[in-house]
C-alpha cells in the first residue's frame, strides 16, 4: 500500500522517511532525497526553461486543433505523427538542460534558439499535411542541429540520439514534407520511430550519462501540466461561444471535474513517487527512458485527446456523440489511467490495481456512450474519476497510518545516538520547570 498512490509496499518505509507524501507535501524542515556520493547539489529548473515551455503551450494547442479538425482513426494517426517530433524536440532540450549547467549566456541563447524552432513547428502544424510540411520538417531539423551544437563538446555525442535527430529523423521529416499526404504520413511515422528507438538502440552508450534526479521529474511534470492546460482551453473555448444555460453549465462543471481528476491522479498520487523512483533507481538511464520519455508521451497524448473530446461535448451537451468523439474522451482517459499501470510496473514492479480497474470500467462504458447525450457521457466519466480518487485517497491514508509508526520507531534510535552527552532533547521536560 502506498502513501503516494504509486509506491509499492516494499518502498513504503523509505518513502515516508524521505517525505514522499501524497499531495506533494513534505514535513517542515525535512530533507530532500539523499544524494548519491559525488552527485552535484539539487538542480533547479531555470527561467529559460520555463520561458521555453511557453512555446510548447502554443504547439500543443496547434496539435489539439489538428486533431479537432479530423478525429477519425486516420486523423488520430496524423496528429500523433506530428506530435512526436514536437514532443521529442522538448525532450531533447530537457535532457540537455538536465546533464549540463544551462544557466549560462551560451546555453540560454541555445534554448531560445530551440524555442524559436519550436514556434516554427507550431506554426506549421495546421498545414502539416498541406503546404507547410517542409516547414515543419525544417523547424525540427534545425532544433536538432542546435541541440547537437550545444552538446558538441561531449565526445561522440553525434553517435547517439542527438546524432539520430540530425542525420536521420530530421532529413526524413523534410523529405516527407515534399511527398503527398499518404507517403508523408508513412515517412514521418518512420522518422518518429527512429527518434523513439534512439534511447533503446544506444542504451549502452547512454549508460555513462549522469542524469540529475530532481530536475527530470519536475520538467516532465511541467510538460504534463501544459497538456492539462489544454483541457481547460478545450472547456473554455467551447463554452465561451454558447449561451450557457443550465445544461451547458453542468457540462462545464463535469468537464472541469474530469480535468481536475486527471490532475489529481498525477500530481497528488504519482509525482512524488516518480521523483523517489528516479532518485533510488539502480539504472536512472532506463527509468528516465521508460517512465519519463515514453510514459509521459502517452500521458500527454491522452490528455490532448480528452481536451479535444471536451470541445466536442461542452458546446452542445444535448446531442449524442459519435464514436470518434467518445473514443477521444473515453479512450484518452482510459489510456491515461493505463499508463500509470505501466509506469508503476516500470518503477516498482508493482500492479496499479485500482487504476487498471478504473481504466477497464471507462473503456467498457465507451460503447454505450455513443448513444447517450454528451452531458451524460461527461457526468458518467466525472463520477468514475471522483470514485477512483476517493478510493485512492482512502488507500493512501490507510497506508500512511500503518507506515508512520514504523518510521517514527526507526527515527527515535537515530535521534538518541546523535544527541550530545548531557544535552537535553528538544521537547524534554526541563528540571524545575513545567512538565
Amino acid at each position: 500500500m502506498s502513501t503516494t498512490g504509486e509506491l509499492p509496499a516494499e518502498a513504503e518505509e523509505s518513502a515516508v522517511g524521505k517525505g514522499e507524501r501524497s499531495a506533494g507535501r513534505r514535513p517542515a524542515g525535512g530533507r530532500p532525497d539523499e544524494q548519491r556520493a559525488g552527485e552535484p547539489p539539487e538542480k533547479r529548473v531555470t527561467w529559460a526553461e520555463l520561458y521555453f515551455d511557453l512555446i510548447f503551450v502554443f504547439a500543443i494547442t496547434q496539435v489539439s486543433g489538428l486533431l479537432h479538425h479530423r478525429h477519425d482513426l486516420l486523423g488520430i494517426v496524423q496528429a500523433l505523427v506530428v506530435f512526436v517530433p514536437v514532443y521529442w524536440c522538448w525532450v531533447g532540450t530537457t535532457v540537455q538542460a538536465n546533464i549540463r549547467d544551462v544557466d549560462t549566456p551560451r546555453d540560454r541563447l541555445g534554448i531560445l534558439a530551440v524555442g524559436f524552432t519550436g514556434l516554427v513547428m507550431a506554426l506549421a502544424v495546421p498545414g502539416a499535411y498541406g503546404n507547410r510540411g517542409v516547414l515543419l520538417g525544417a523547424g525540427y531539423w534545425a532544433a536538432r542541429v542546435v541541440l547537437l551544437f550545444l552538446l558538441v563538446r561531449i565526445p561522440g555525442v553525434w553517435r547517439g540520439p542527438y546524432g539520430v535527430g540530425v542525420l536521420v529523423s530530421g532529413p526524413l521529416l523534410v523529405a516527407g514534407g515534399l511527398l503527398p499526404e499518404g507517403p508523408r504520413v508513412c515517412l514521418w511515422a518512420l522518422a518518429a520511430l527512429c527518434d523513439l528507438s534512439g534511447p533503446v538502440v544506444f542504451r549502452r552508450k547512454l549508460a555513462a550519462v549522469s542524469y540529475h534526479p530532481s530536475h527530470m521529474p519536475e520538467r516532465f511534470a511541467l510538460f504534463l501540466l501544459v497538456a492539462l492546460g489544454e483541457s481547460i482551453v478545450g472547456i473554455g473555448a467551447s463554452a465561451a461561444s454558447v449561451r450557457l444555460d443550465a445544461a451547458e453549465l453542468v457540462a462545464v462543471a463535469a468537464a472541469f471535474t474530469i480535468s481536475a481528476g486527471l490532475w489529481w491522479q498525477y500530481f497528488v498520487f504519482a509525482a512524488d513517487a516518480m521523483r523517489h523512483a528516479v532518485t533510488v533507481a539502480d539504472s536512472r538511464r532506463d527509468l528516465v527512458r521508460r517512465v519519463f520519455q515514453y510514459g509521459h508521451l502517452a500521458l500527454a497524448a491522452s490528455v490532448i485527446a480528452v481536451a479535444v473530446g471536451f470541445g466536442e461535448t461542452v458546446a452542445d451537451p444535448r446531442r449524442s456523440l459519435g464514436a470518434a468523439s467518445v473514443g477521444l474522451l473515453y479512450g484518452g482517459c482510459g489510456l491515461y489511467l493505463l499508463t500509470f499501470g505501466y509506469t508503476r510496473w516500470m518503477m516498482f514492479r508493482s500492479v496499479a490495481t485500482t487504476r487498471i480497474v478504473a481504466a477497464a470500467v471507462v473503456l467498457a462504458l465507451a460503447p454505450a456512450m455513443v448513444r447517450w447525450p454528451a452531458l451524460a457521457a461527461l457526468v458518467t466519466l466525472a463520477v468514475v474519476l471522483v470514485v477512483l480518487n476517493v478510493v485512492e485517497h482512502r488507500r493512501v491514508n490507510a497506508a500512511a497510518a500503518v507506515a508512520e509508526p514504523a518510521a517514527e520507531a526507526d527515527r527515535e534510535p537515530a535521534a538518541e545516538a546523535d544527541r550530545e552527552p548531557g544535552a537535553e532533547a528538544a521537547g524534554d521536560p526541563v528540571v524545575g520547570g513545567p512538565v
